[in-house]
């Protein structure tokens, strides 16, 4: 099936009038070239004919805007929002650039405890499987096991592993078997991240910052007055960069029940949030909950089967 006959398949499958549909798409990098640790990351090459792609067959809408259009029944067909997840300085530096050559908004949600200089967990396992040169990682001594890391593939592969093995351990736990895999790797990249004026600048070219935690724990192993700590101090840090409020939210890893607990909505509620995503797969219609938007990643790699995906994604139940 053609591009032009994809759109106008799309056309039916987001339905009409109020019960037309809106895709929430997740990105979290935009790399500068292909990264064998990192396959599931796309590149700006693929990034930029995806950008082209959306802006010439469907309707891209701020999230503010889609969701004031989803609730007043009036969506356009094709509805779409990009959101950006975590808060990585490629966000910056390659992706802004493209949605603005293409004039596309864009939702960035921010982890601020990374901002200037910091690393995410699952980045300091990734880099330092990447630097270690022997052929096996030997972490039996914290009960993790032995990995082979002699060729890209088995590093790639054994990264992988680790970040399935470690991320939903307690925070605490997590964080020592973290520090002793770096202690293995020495020197590790420290700009991986934005820095606060990065966030500041994306506010400024029109794009819309949201809360992402401060620390991007999984919500569901804290009690309620940490989770209320972590979503509350990540809401007032974005708000004292960019002296605005910020709207929206996302859930850390965003599986109800598994990554977030049904009482925690409220807390994101009561803090002040419009609105909130969470990563379970769908497109959302005038009965989603606004609380629990769902939100789709279209892995294609190619631009017909990309836009068939987009497509087929609006006929999934919200």
């Amino acid at each position: 099936m053609t591009l032009g006959l994809l759109k106008v398949a799309g056309g039916f499958m987001c339905g009409f009038g109020r019960k037309r549909k809106l895709s929430i798409l997740i990105y979290h990098r935009v790399l500068s070239e292909p990264d064998f640790m990192r396959r599931d990351e796309i590149d700006a090459h693929t990034f930029g004919w995806q950008m082209e792609l959306l802006a010439r067959n469907f309707n891209v809408l701020p999230l503010a805007e889609a969701l004031d259009r989803l609730r007043l029944g009036d969506l356009p067909p094709r509805a779409v929002c990009i959101t950006f997840d975590d808060g990585y300085a490629d966000n910056a530096t390659l992706a802004l650039s493209i949605l603005q050559r293409w004039n596309l908004p864009a939702t960035f949600f921010i982890a601020t405890g990374f901002l200037d200089g910091g690393r995410m967990w699952n980045d300091t396992v990734l880099e330092s499987v990447r630097v270690l040169d022997d052929e096996r990682l030997d972490l039996s001594s914290i009960g993790q096991g032995v990995h082979p890391i002699a060729t890209p593939e088995d590093k790639a592969r054994t990264g992988h592993e680790l970040l399935n093995r470690l991320k939903h351990l307690p925070t605490r736990q997590r964080a020592e078997y973290v520090d002793h895999i770096a202690s293995l790797a020495g020197d590790l990249p420290d700009d991986l991240m934005m820095s606060s004026s990065q966030v500041k600048a994306m506010h400024a070219h029109g794009m819309e910052i949201g809360g992402h935690t401060v620390n991007h724990p999984i919500l569901a192993n804290l009690s309620e007055d940490e989770a209320r700590s972590e979503i509350g101090e990540g809401k007032a840090a974005l708000e004292a960069i960019i002296r605005e409020k910020i709207r929206f939210f996302a859930y850390p890893n965003g599986k109800p029940v598994k990554d977030y607990k049904r009482d925690q909505i409220a807390i994101v509620r009561d803090l002040g949030f419009q609105a909130a995503a969470s990563t379970t797969r769908g497109v959302a219609d005038s009965k989603s909950d606004i609380w629990q938007l769902p939100r789709f990643t279209p892995w294609d790699r190619s631009p017909a089967k990309f836009m068939a995906r987009l497509i087929a994604n609006f006929s999934r139940a919200a």
